[in-house]
């Protein structure tokens, strides 16, 4: 008797497979990052004995400079400068002005932060990654802790983090903080496509071991130390990318460094978007992860989300759903409970995100496709 194969009944094992092997990370991760790990700096400090991983005393102060990239941030960058201008362990707040039309260099100084003027672009390099060499190349601490603009910081959050780093030998560590979404349609559809990046890559914060080439990290809070990224030399390997955070996390990673991503949604803030446009357009032209990821890969992570992650509801919805999507249905609810956290008063749009599933894979396939990206009047690809 012959056995029919059902090729969609097989892609959806397969894609259910991969999505629930993914989740089961959130079982390994780090300790998220607290207020408690800027005074564990205080305590080594007073304790000369106590070593770090690598055999280095953590007693000290730690010369830290912050660097903010900024284009026209003038709306939004006075908090972060109000929570770390004069903040324990900053030596100096940089920012570089990236050609700004609206003001933001005579804010950021007179909120006590060193401006640099950006110079123009040059040739192969992306406006972000150019603003963040020049801020780094301005540094003199020797530690860097990158900040975006939109970022409403604790003030504790870079020497927490640089304390963490050092004690957990970690060469090249991002924060991932809580979102504030001020529109119900912004957290609707911002909870789903974050929940892409879970479906596609794990937990945040792992603390297993990531192949070099499935690291993520959010660069809007970057930490290294600032001689021993010049020694590699700083961002030029990664100076096209506009998506340059998760790319020199993986350059990194692939030459031997300690690469790793923490939870703090204690000690850091971010309101990337307003509403579901902008959510739609802002996020939808980097989910992909455009010239990082390639293409086979985008499309088979694109199939783990549109089989495991947005069919399973509606396919329930329309009574067409069997035991496999019942279980996944349930999976996908499961996730609410862990990336509540990231999310700023979770409201009703919160929990019905899964509705918003199928939009965010449609963005997502809308990144697979598209081979040039607009952002803050330039173009690339």
């Amino acid at each position: 008797m012959s056995v029919r194969i059902r090729p969609l009944l097989v892609f959806r094992l397969a894609a259910a497979v991969l999505a629930l092997s993914r989740l089961a990370t959130a079982a390994r991760r780090r300790p998220p990052l607290t207020a408690d790990d800027a005074t564990a700096h205080d305590e080594a400090r007073d304790d000369p004995s106590r070593p770090t991983t690598d055999g280095e005393p953590l007693n000290g102060t730690v010369s830290i400079s912050v660097v903010v990239p900024a284009r026209d941030e003038a709306a939004r960058i006075g908090p972060l400068l109000t929570a770390l201008v004069d903040a324990p362990g900053i030596g100096e707040v940089i920012v570089v002005d990236d050609e700004s039309t609206d003001g933001t260099a005579e804010l950021a100084r007179a909120g006590g932060a060193t401006v640099v003027a950006g110079q123009p672009l040059p040739t192969g390099w992306a406006g972000k990654a150019w603003a963040l060499q020049q801020g780094i190349d301005a540094a003199s601490g020797a530690w860097v802790v990158t900040l975006d603009a939109d970022t409403r910081p604790s003030p504790v959050l870079p020497l927490a983090l640089v304390t963490r780093a050092r004690a957990e030998h970690l060469h090249f560590v991002t924060v991932g903080g809580r979102f504030e979404c001020p529109t119900p349609g912004a957290q609707w559809l911002h909870a789903a496509m974050l929940t892409t990046l879970v479906y596609r890559f794990g937990a945040a914060g792992r603390a297993d071991e990531v192949p070099a080439h499935r690291h993520l990290a959010n660069g809007q809070c970057m930490a290294f130390e600032r001689e021993r990224l010049a020694a590699a030399g700083g961002l030029g390997a990664v100076s096209g990318h506009v998506v340059e955070d998760v790319a020199l996390a993986r350059h990194l990673a692939a030459a031997g460094w300690s690469v790793a991503m923490v939870d703090g949604p204690d000690l850091l803030t971010t309101r990337m978007y307003d509403t579901l446009r902008q959510t739609a357009t802002g996020w939808g032209r980097s989910l992909a992860l455009p010239g990082v990821e390639p293409r086979w890969r985008q499309v088979i992570d694109l199939l783990v989300v549109v089989f495991a992650q947005s069919l399973p509801i509606p396919r329930v919805l329309f009574r067409r759903g069997d035991l496999l999507d019942i279980v996944l249905v349930a999976t996908r609810l499961g996730t609410l409970a862990g990336t509540a956290q990231a999310y700023q008063r979770p409201r009703t749009a919160y929990w019905l995100s899964p509705l918003a599933d199928l939009p965010a894979a449609v963005l997502l396939a809308r990144g697979v496709v598209t081979r040039r990206q607009s952002w803050r009047g330039r173009r690339y690809g």
